[in-house]
């Protein structure tokens, strides 16, 4: 090996070593955005600071766990299973923090997320379930429902979106829905974010004061708010009743948003029996180099301005 081949592999392997780097800087730069937020909610409530997870080994178990949900993508791929992993819980529970991290990592064509807005009038006249029909996965696919059909038993029941004989077709017809998608060999997987009463009013106030945040609080955050205790008994009957055997409901401790995310991926791995998938050694082509190849100019004014 010549010492300009030996030169070019160290700058490769530095190279390497930097987009690794930059790569846990991506985590690192949510984690200090939340450790913002959550002076914020201190400052608000009088409370001071506290570590609940230590960070180094906060960020070891995180890095960890993704590793390993990158190898269960590469299992979901190989088998061409169908998974579908549902999030729920109040408004500011943590839902969208896990989401983030678990798909941080995963390819978007294998993980997606389907985060559904409020219902156009076409779809309202539609079956219930249908429009969330279309975001089902197909195999080889993992599909992270932001929020999904339990809408109805949740803010749609609570706002009076819908009436209560709504509700008892939707509780009637949950667990014959859910049946079916697993007979059709859809692995499906339901979370429910569980906070406090005042962790929500702590976090709520964070957003209000935020104005990287604001955009969360929507005004129907805020009424929902007020109706704690109308969610509270909505989430029960829920529970109680699309509790079932095949599709089972798993609640996460969700006040300390470390926990939360750390303990809901590990419990996900565990849903899903997976092995290492082998890979057969990746080799770059040499490169072509056509010596009639003439690169044209491209003119300064096209280039985004060196800022930084």
């Amino acid at each position: 090996m010549t010492d300009k081949s030996i030169d070019a592999d160290f700058e490769m392997q530095q190279r390497i070593h930097e987009e690794m780097r930059d790569s846990f800087d991506e985590e690192l730069e949510l984690e200090i955005d939340d450790d913002r937020l959550d002076l914020l909610t201190n400052e608000f409530s009088g409370h001071s600071a506290k570590e609940t997870v230590d960070r180094r080994v906060y960020f070891k178990e995180l890095f960890r766990l993704q590793g390993e949900l990158v190898k269960l993508q590469s299992w979901v791929q190989l088998n061409k299973l169908k998974v579908v992993v549902i999030f729920e819980g109040r408004d500011s529970a943590g839902k969208g923090g896990v989401i983030k991290r678990i798909t941080q990592r995963l390819n978007p064509r294998v993980c997606r997320v389907a985060a559904l807005p409020a219902p156009n009038e076409r779809e309202r006249t539609q079956w219930y379930f249908q429009r969330y029909v279309s975001h089902l996965p197909a195999g080889g696919e993992i599909v992270l429902f932001d929020r999904s059909w339990y809408n109805r038993a949740g803010v749609e029941r609570v706002m009076g979106f819908c009436t209560e004989s709504d509700v008892e077709e939707f509780f009637r017809s949950v667990p014959e829905f859910e049946r079916m998608l697993v007979r059709s060999g859809i692995v499906l997987i339901k979370y429910w974010f569980s906070i406090t009463d005042e962790e929500q009013h702590l976090r709520f106030t964070m957003r209000i004061h935020d104005p990287l945040k604001q955009w969360k609080l929507s005004p129907m955050d805020v009424e929902a708010r007020s109706r704690w205790e109308q969610y509270t008994k909505a989430k029960e009957a829920m529970l109680e009743r699309c509790h079932i055997a095949e599709a089972p409901w798993h609640i996460v401790q969700a006040v300390d948003k470390k926990k939360a995310r750390l303990n809901c991926i590990a419990h996900l791995l565990e849903q899903i029996p997976y092995n290492d998938v082998p890979h057969d050694p990746v080799l770059l082509p040499a490169r072509i180099h056509n010596p009639d190849y003439h690169r044209g100019p491209i003119p300064p004014d096209m280039y985004v301005a060196d800022r930084y």
